[in-house]
């Protein structure tokens, strides 16, 4: 049964952070736009300030609608959904505002060891209506491991930037070579797909990447594994699925050779 409420209920703040994934959905004012609907899942991304006030850190993507779209109109919504337990669906209808890497409300709350590798701004939504639903349709399913190739793949870009700051004391702009995270800022994150401005100063910020702890070769063989890890659950349960069906088979033989023979 659907239940509405002004705030998130404080039940609910730790079930959220044990969600894996969430998905944030934009539009922007046109009636033509595009809507955007994008998944997230990177661990720890997402923060429950109180029970009007939560903000994701938003990670480098090859889009920027999300931050188009919030900069333009402020509309956003945040679902949730369990995928274990009981069933449930959570909404949660928001104001968002937009704050890019370099800004001093990005720097409070995302200072370097705190920040993701491949953050660029912060989403913050200021919740106005919260709406919690059965989710009886949807399946479950079980968590294996992280994805870490989004992780992996802008350490590189960082490190790339990394290295040419460091060839030089101080600058008030940021030199950007081109496989820099900054530089990917510019070439793929300027405009939305319907036009709008994207990333509008990470790029000029003179904030310097603090050098990644990743283990790079670590991250891949996790990949690795990961993937290693749904292929043998598939072979599992495919295995089952055959087994289940020899077996009607042969029960269905057996009906058919020792019952049927004494039906009138």
């Amino acid at each position: 049964m659907v239940k509405y409420y002004d705030e998130i209920p404080e039940f609910l703040f730790k079930w959220i952070a044990q969600q894996k994934v969430f998905w944030v959905a934009t539009a922007p004012l046109t009636s033509d736009g595009l809507v955007n609907i994008s998944p997230k899942g990177v661990e720890g991304s997402f923060r429950v300030e109180g029970p009007n006030k939560v903000w994701y850190e938003d990670l480098t993507g090859s889009g920027i609608e999300t931050v188009a779209h919030v900069r333009e109109n402020g509309r956003i919504t945040v679902l949730f959904n369990a995928f274990e337990g009981p069933p449930r669906i959570l909404r949660l209808y928001g104001k968002g505002t937009v704050y890019e890497f370099g800004t001093p409300e990005y720097e409070a709350l995302l200072p370097p060891e705190k920040r993701q590798i491949g953050s660029r701004s912060i989403i913050m939504l200021d919740v106005f209506k919260v709406g919690t639903s059965c989710g009886y349709a949807v399946p479950f399913f079980t968590y294996k491991a992280p994805r870490n190739r989004l992780l992996t793949h802008f350490t590189r870009h960082e490190l790339a930037d990394i290295e040419a700051e460091a060839k030089i004391e101080s600058c008030s702009i940021p030199p950007r070579p081109e496989n820099g995270l900054k530089q990917y800022w510019v070439v793929r994150n300027a405009k939305s797909l319907d036009g709008l401005p994207g990333v509008l100063s990470g790029f000029e910020s003179t904030t310097r990447f603090k050098s990644p702890k990743r283990n790079l070769q670590q991250d891949d063989e996790t990949e690795r594994i990961g993937l290693r890890i749904g292929e043998a659950v598939k072979a599992v349960v495919d295995l089952k699925l055959v087994v289940a069906f020899f077996t009607g088979v042969m029960v269905t033989a057996s009906y058919v050779k020792c019952v049927r023979p004494w039906s009138p």
